[in-house]
Parts: C-alpha cells; structure tokens; sequence
C-alpha cells in the first residue's frame, strides 16, 4: 500500500509533533505517520491528499486554495532539486531513514522551505527543526 500525499505534506511530516486544526485532523494525521513507520511508501498526487481528509467537509476548505497549490508546487521544485529529478505527481518515494535525515537536513537549513512562506504553522515548523526534530511523531529505523 501507499500513503497518497501532495508535495507540501512532505514538508509537513518533518516537523510534525502532533498539533494541528482540530483533534480528528491530529488522529488523521497520526493514523499517516503511523502507517509511513511501519514501511509505506509515499505516492505523490496533485491536491488534497490523506492528511486532507478531515478538513475537506468544510465549506471552504483551504486545502483547495491557490496558495496552497502554491505551496505545493513551491515544495515540489524545492525537492525536486534535492532528489536531483523533477517531482511530480505519480511518483513514489520509498521513505528510508536516510532519506528522511536528507529532507530534514535541507529542511531545517531553509534548502526545501520557500513553499512555506506565508503558512500558519511556520514558526512551530522552523522551531521544531532548531530543535533537531525533538518530538515529532515521524521515526525512522
């Protein structure tokens, strides 16, 4: 199986410690990183994706905003030049611990987080990664 995830929820799940718009958006988000864990690859779509979910029954949900689909091509260039290969939707990635040390290294030197800008959750994201990653709920072996 896969984790469907849009290209900013890269991002997200760096930095993620358990906070978030409401308690089932959380338990969602929990039930995604539990199933990353345990060894699920990551299928990369265009859109409201898995950690969606919760919020799409509200009238406006902001996960079909502009921005945020700006936020996602901003991310997807952003670590596409990581990878060193253009990330698009339909591609997979197999989250390894070596992977994940690379995502959060260039995360937290500001390489992967010019789709941040202007995002709610920016400062607890910049802080957790100061940090060096100390709670958050995604570990790899």
């Amino acid at each position: 199986m896969t984790v469907r995830l849009r290209p900013h929820h890269l991002l997200c799940m760096l930095t993620y410690v358990g906070k978030g718009y409401n308690p089932a958006f959380t338990d969602n988000y929990d039930k995604v990183i539990a199933r990353l864990v345990t060894g699920e690859d990551i299928l990369i779509q265009e859109g409201p994706d898995e950690i969606c979910q919760p919020l799409l029954a509200a009238k406006e949900a902001h996960c079909f905003r502009d921005s945020v689909l700006e936020r996602d091509a901003k991310a997807a260039q952003d670590i596409g030049q990581l990878l060193g290969r253009p990330l698009q939707a339909g591609d997979v990635i197999a989250l390894q611990g070596v992977i994940l040390d690379q995502f959060r290294k260039a995360f937290r030197s500001g390489l992967t987080r010019s789709g941040c800008t202007g995002c709610e959750w920016f400062d607890l994201c910049s802080a957790v990664s100061q940090m060096g990653y100390s709670g958050t709920r995604l570990k790899l072996s």
